[in-house]
């Protein structure tokens, strides 16, 4: 059997605050989310200013990110490349944004933050990551 690493709530909130301080630091109103390995959402934080859709973007592109076990950077790359019918694939949301956090090789949670220019938001999420 395989064992795997586990975010803590801990480290959920460590991921918050060093997003936070990356979005703050560049007075970007974002709303940065974090879920399990399974999308399921553990955090979620809107910065003042932030568009209330981003709340439900921002999850979204993190569920993708665990779910896909990879960068939502990819499918928006797919998308924009000419598979436009990957648009409509479940679950997924082809926005620049969500992250993977890999321990050991394994994805065990993801990051998703919205609120800026896609780069800008993933960024943010791998600000947040770093911090682990």
């Amino acid at each position: 059997m395989q064992r795997k690493a586990v975010l803590e709530h801990a480290d959920a909130t460590r991921i918050l605050a060093a997003a936070r301080a990356e979005a703050l630091e560049n007075q970007w109103a974002v709303t940065i989310a974090v879920v399990d390995d399974g999308g399921h959402l553990l955090a979620l934080e809107r910065l003042d200013g932030a568009a209330p859709i981003s709340a439900y973007i921002a999850a979204e592109k993190a569920r993708s990110a665990a779910l896909g076990r990879r960068e939502t950077k990819g499918y928006e790359d797919m998308v924009n490349g000419g598979r436009t019918a990957f648009v409509s694939a479940p679950l997924l949301t082809s926005l620049e944004g969500g992250v993977p956090v890999r321990v050991d090789g394994h994805v065990v949670a993801a990051v998703g933050v919205s609120g800026v220019k896609a780069e800008q938001d993933a960024q943010v999420a791998m600000a947040g990551i770093a911090a682990l």
